[in-house]
């Protein structure tokens, strides 16, 4: 997608380590037009896989997973970092590793909002290692979900997460790859 990739060149910072800053467009500061498109890009993309649900991790993937969800007119749910008080306390709970902030993440979804026989599109801001996105797989499983389709705004292709997905057998897509990031800059391979 041309808007994402010429954003990602522009505004894009490679601070070492694999780790992209893009917080002037989606994860800090968001820019609404642009994930308007990138979600309309992505309900054309999965609307054959008839999902029911948009399902994200809380933060970064929630613009995205929004404007998708809105542009299929079907709910988003977002795993929660916090459990907070108004959450029942029997929920789906797994763990993930946050590469930008160096820790063990935890990952809930109340079952009152997602159940078995759902349709799950899943949806995240970046497909790197595909530890994130295998969290969310484990969450829909655990709640007898069908995971359907998986989607990431910059994928770094570089870190091997789609070959970690591939068991899954479902369409994944990625709005802009990235095959290498170095002192020569950022290297879009789509």
């Amino acid at each position: 997608m041309q808007a994402l990739k010429d954003k990602v060149i522009q505004e894009g910072f490679n601070l070492g380590r694999g780790i992209l800053k893009v917080d002037s467009f989606i994860n800090h500061q968001v820019d609404p037009s642009l994930m308007d498109e990138c979600g309309k890009e992505f309900a054309k993309f999965f609307a054959d896989v008839k999902p029911t649900r948009v399902l994200t991790a809380e933060i970064s993937g929630i613009a995205p997973a929004l404007m998708t969800a809105r542009h299929l007119d079907i709910p988003v749910v977002y795993a929660r970092k916090t459990k907070p008080i108004t959450m029942p306390d029997t929920v789906y709970l797994t763990t993930a590793p946050s590469h930008t902030k160096g820790v063990i993440t935890e990952l809930i979804v109340s079952p009152e909002y997602l159940s078995r026989g759902e349709r799950v599109l899943i949806i995240d801001d970046f497909l790197a290692s595909g530890a994130t996105i295998l969290g969310l797989v484990r969450l829909a499983q655990a709640a007898g979900a069908e995971v359907v389709g998986v989607g990431a705004l910059i994928e770094k292709s570089f870190e091997g997460g789609r070959d970690k997905l591939a068991f899954l057998n479902v369409p994944i897509h990625s709005l802009v790859c990235i095959e290498r990031m170095d002192e020569t800059g950022i290297h879009i391979s789509n």
